[in-house]
């Protein structure tokens, strides 16, 4: 698994709370939808990160 690094994230009240309401009805916490929500929209882009072994 790889290294997780912490850092600080400023959101607006709103968009918070929307997280918020939408992590507890896929009961997940915030910060496991937040990373669902940035690998998804990587993997949309094509700009998910490869696996260490990954020869692409």
């Amino acid at each position: 698994m790889s290294k997780k690094k912490a850092f600080a994230l400023r959101l607006n009240e709103d968009m918070l709370k929307a997280i918020e309401k939408w992590a507890g009805d896929e009961f997940r916490s915030v910060n496991g939808q937040i990373e669902w929500m940035l690998m998804r929209s990587l993997k949309e882009a094509k700009r998910d990160p490869k696996k260490k072994n990954d020869p692409s």
